[in-house]
């Protein structure tokens, strides 16, 4: 900031300096005579690196301005700002850090924080003293409060008009800090023009605002007098004129699915606010919406929103989502002067509500509890990648200073810091198969999931999830569970690369007990149909477990962990959401063979996700296991998919999951449907004694899935039936 013969300090709010320890250099005798040197909290110095301190001579200033003399002292002000009825509020940066400021604040240039002042004059004579003592005294009294004695100082024939314009200029910006310092004082014999620099932070966020005043004197009688405007305040400002900051929140951008539309459809959501000339009592109304929404804390901050707004036009305070609102209307309706408007905005609904996540505003938790600043139309995401995208959505606000007229209308910009819009970001949900899992799961009766997948590619097609009531919550994406008989899929592939026959007799009991004793059962019990002679074909097509916890043991089957590894399980990679790709305990030669076939039964230590079992239902539709991703911009990084198993192996696991979801245990899924496969399993859910997670996991034409049911009943039906209806859709 430009400034001339003054050495410049910054002030935050309530502190307080003293003076140096060391003598004062000897100040001019209109400055040590000045009445303000006494004011309790101010402390006067003179600058040892000015020229005056140096006693150098005095030079030519200018035309017209006599000798130079560079003003020899440095005032600073400090004074704590204290909210009153109808008076100034403040505080500094340290006290103001859990409160969250507003949009639109009156402002004026001195109510002040803190100030310094300091100053160079264009002047020999005592009488150019005595201008530079009434500017010092002027803006002292500004800028610590003293209202009336600065009005005093000027030429205004109603003091009392002038000292409310100058209370008044500030009382709606707070400001965290502020800092004065003078410029040159040029004197034309009974005239003389006084400039100062003005450095204003404008809080919520410390915009500095810098800027350059000015101001007229005259000499009436042997005194000093400001000539008062209100351009005195700032440059361009006219009667009935005033200082405001308006910051303007861009729309919040769109979460796109992959054919460029948007997951959020236009929802119900309400806009409360006020007509400011209908507001009897601001205070009275700020306060009260602000116990009502939990913003207490900002009701100083919605009381400036009101009074600093046009009068006539409708004013967004806070916007809520219909819950909310209907939670609060009743106590919103004993408010005076609130108004509530419903509107249609792409703000709260979902079509993919499981991969979105949620958004939040004013009122958002997130945003109270980290004492963030209160921002009219603030959106945050609370959760999913409205959460994950935060800052390519919101984008970031614009913020002007602007004189307005008394209609609160933008008369000229003063200063603009421009915002930056909020970016959309497309992600690979697939509209209408989103739409075919949302309302497959909707049908259930109970706790369900449905994640699908594009085969070879990973992307991500659709997340549905459906919640009941007294039931746990499934998580699609990073949920860790025991996936059952639907992991012999893996398992199958193991004992084909081991070139097991799928004509391989097996018998399928009820009960096995295998080398090492742990005892398997069949749950549920396989359906009639094994025949006498069971082989690897028709147990897998049952899904039955006994028998696979023999076939597991065959010494020439490798690594199950490997195997895992091949169809993405227990792999590593990551979305922008938490997710889980599965485990796998790694088998040596000294796992036992209970572990072994545990394992590959789904039980023991294996656990999955829904996506991680769409994943490798999709391994066995293309032959290829590529890494997920769920968003297209911005782009994630792209790897080659990877082709683990031969084609023989390939088809044999098509076959074989062919048969299983059209006669054998997943046989809902199927019937009446040749385009169909998948398999089916069933494992307790952890810490729910009476709970079974159930699953189908396949695919159809081009798109993998696994389904997931939460059923109180070890029947494979339930995920057969929404795999069957989930997969009538895609192609009905």
């Amino acid at each position: 900031m430009g400034r001339r013969g003054a050495h410049v300090a910054r002030h935050r709010v309530g502190q307080r300096r003293s003076a140096p320890s060391a003598a004062p250099a000897q100040a001019a005798p209109a400055q040590a005579a000045s009445p303000q040197a006494a004011a309790p909290g101010l402390t006067e110095y003179v600058d040892p690196a000015s020229p005056a301190s140096q006693a150098s001579p005095a030079g030519p200033a200018g035309p017209g301005a006599g000798n130079g003399l560079a003003a020899p002292a440095i005032l600073r002000a400090a004074r704590s700002r204290r909210g009153s009825p109808g008076g100034s509020v403040g505080s500094s940066k340290k006290s103001r850090k859990g409160s969250r400021g507003g949009l639109i604040r009156a402002i004026g240039l001195a109510c002040a924080v803190g100030a310094m002042v300091g100053f160079g004059l264009i002047g020999a004579a005592p009488p150019g003293q005595a201008v530079a003592a009434t500017v010092k005294e002027f803006l002292l009294d500004w800028a610590t409060g003293r209202y009336p004695q600065a009005a005093a100082l000027t030429t205004g024939g109603r003091q009392a008009a002038v000292a409310l314009s100058l209370q008044s200029a500030y009382s709606q910006l707070g400001a965290a800090d502020i800092q004065l310092s003078m410029g040159p004082i040029v004197a034309h014999g009974t005239t003389a023009t006084a400039r100062f620099n003005a450095a204003v932070d404008l809080g919520r966020g410390g915009l500095p605002w810098q800027y350059q005043g000015e101001f007229q004197l005259r000499r009436i009688g042997s005194a000093w007098r400001v000539d008062w405007a209100p351009s005195v305040i700032a440059p361009g400002l006219h009667p009935g004129d005033r200082l405001a900051v308006l910051t303007t929140m861009p729309p919040r951008a769109q979460l796109l699915d992959s054919a460029g539309g948007s997951l959020i459809p236009p929802s119900p959501d309400y806009q409360v606010g006020v007509y400011p000339d209908q507001v009897t009592n601001p205070t009275t109304t700020a306060t009260a919406l602000g116990q009502v929404t939990g913003l207490s804390s900002e009701a100083l901050e919605i009381r400036s929103q009101i009074l600093a707004a046009p009068s006539r036009a409708f004013l967004e305070l806070i916007r809520l989502e219909p819950a909310d609102y209907q939670r609060m209307r009743p106590a919103l309706d004993r408010i005076q002067g609130v108004v509530v408007h419903q509107v249609l905005e792409n703000v709260f609904g979902s079509t993919a509500p499981a991969v979105t996540g949620t958004v939040g505003t004013e009122t958002a938790r997130v945003l109270v509890t980290a004492g963030a600043p209160y921002r009219r139309g603030i959106t945050v995401g609370t959760s999913g990648l409205e959460q994950a995208f935060q800052a390519t959505l919101a984008g970031t606000p614009t913020t002007e200073v602007v004189i307005e007229s008394a209609q609160g209308n933008p008369l000229r910009v003063l200063r603009s810091w421009r915002g930056t819009p909020g970016h959309p970001v497309r992600t690979t949900i697939d509209p209408a198969v989103q739409q075919a899992a949302q309302t497959a799961v909707s049908s259930s009766a109970t706790a369900s999931a449905i994640v699908a997948i594009r085969p070879g590619t990973g992307q991500i097609l659709a997340v549905a999830q459906h919640n009941v009531t007294g039931s746990p919550v499934i998580d699609p994406l990073a949920g860790q569970y025991l996936p059952g008989q639907a992991f012999t899929i893996v398992s199958a592939a193991a004992l084909l690369a081991a070139n097991v026959s799928v004509a391989q007799p097996q018998p399928c009991p009820a009960v096995n007990q295998v080398p090492g004793g742990q005892t398997f059962v069949n749950v549920p019990s396989p359906q009639a149909g094994l025949g006498p002679n069971p082989t690897f074909r028709s147990d897998f097509t049952h899904a039955c477990a006994t028998g696979f916890a023999s076939l597991i043991l065959n010494p020439s089957v490798r690594n199950l962990s490997t195997t895992a590894r091949q169809f993405g399980i227990g792999t590593q990679w990551t979305l922008p959401l938490p997710s889980f790709a599965g485990s796998i305990s790694q088998v040596s030669s000294a796992t036992s063979p209970s572990a072994i076939a545990a394992e590959a039964i789904g039980t023991g230590n294996v656990q999955a996700s829904p996506l991680a079992m769409a994943l490798a239902a999709g391994v066995v539709q293309s032959g290829a296991w590529h890494v997920p991703s769920l968003v297209n911009t911005p782009a994630a990084a792209t790897t080659a998919a990877q082709r683990p198993f031969s084609d023989q192996i390939i088809a044999t696991l098509q076959q074989l999951m062919h048969a299983a979801a059209t006669t054998g245990a997943g046989h809902a899924a199927g019937s009446g449907s040749s385009a169909v496969f998948g398999q089916v399993g069933t494992a307790p859910l952890a810490g729910h004694p009476h709970l079974y997670t159930v699953w189908f996991v396949g695919y159809s034409h081009n798109v993998a899935f696994a389904v997931l049911v939460l059923s109180p009943s070890t029947s494979f039906d339930p995920a057969a039936r929404l795999a069957g209806q989930f997969a009538a859709s895609l192609h009905g």
